[in-house]
């Protein structure tokens, strides 16, 4: 990722200036390649219009980009900073929506070829999946960046009430959580009491049903300290794999 302080990132994602350069064509919904320029900066952003959700049978209408911005308020409430830079947008070419500022990668390097040493580093992603409920989990969602940081995409479809989690990561299934991974998530859990900034910011983006639900998510994390096996009554993996 580029080298910009946060605060900037956010603020040029917010009002700075954005010219359409082309479409990502293998997704369910339109997604577009931008360029975002502000003051002295500029970047390449990920850009979903809400308009061009594919309405699904158990998500409320025209709330994919709003769970984007949610899954990044998320990562940065957590301090695991997992999900790159992400606001929704109401004035943007094609209408509001989720901007993200784009993560250079390696697309051919992906979880199914990730080196033995890189999938170690995967139980925070496992436990953001699993706060976060997350129905589509693909093996091409998980990045490294040239400085071999780790960053998660694609979260259009996560934090329903009911249990939706569909991954390809299990690696994990059955390990007890690190003590530290388990005190992030119960700081977390704190966080969101009502009236607090993230509990504010969250319901700009997700009801509180959908509130209530992560809370309890990351009490259960907390409380059973272990990571879970695949659900056997139902398919716990998204498709397609990658």
């Amino acid at each position: 990722m580029d080298d910009f302080s946060n605060n900037k990132v956010l603020k040029a994602l917010d009002i700075g200036e954005i010219s359409l350069e082309g479409e990502f064509i293998w997704g369910s919904n339109y997604t577009f390649a931008v360029e975002v320029t502000y003051d002295d900066i500029s970047f390449q952003g990920v850009y979903k219009p809400t308009q061009g959700e594919r309405p699904l049978w158990d998500f409320p209408r025209s709330s994919l980009a709003h769970r984007e911005v949610a899954a990044y308020l998320v990562s940065e409430a957590l301090g695991w900073q997992l999900v790159p830079p992400t606001v929704y947008r109401r004035k943007a070419p094609l209408g509001p929506g989720s901007l993200q500022i784009y993560v250079d990668h390696n697309p051919e390097y992906h979880y199914f070829n990730f080196t033995e040493e890189d999938r170690q580093k995967l139980r925070p992603v496992v436990l953001f999946d699993l706060l976060i409920n997350n129905a589509d989990r693909k093996g091409s969602h998980v990045l490294f960046d040239p400085d071999n940081h780790i960053w998660l995409i694609d979260h259009g479809v996560c934090f329903h009430y009911e249990d939706k989690l569909r991954t390809v990561i299990w690696d994990f299934a059955g390990e007890t959580i690190p003590a530290e991974y388990c005190q992030e998530l119960a700081n977390f859990s704190r966080q969101l009491q009502e009236g607090t900034q993230l509990h504010k910011a969250l319901q700009a983006n997700l009801n509180q049903l959908e509130i209530n639900a992560l809370k309890k998510r990351a009490d259960r994390l907390v409380r059973g300290s272990q990571f879970p096996n695949p659900h056997i009554d139902r398919r716990p993996y998204p498709w397609p794999a990658i």
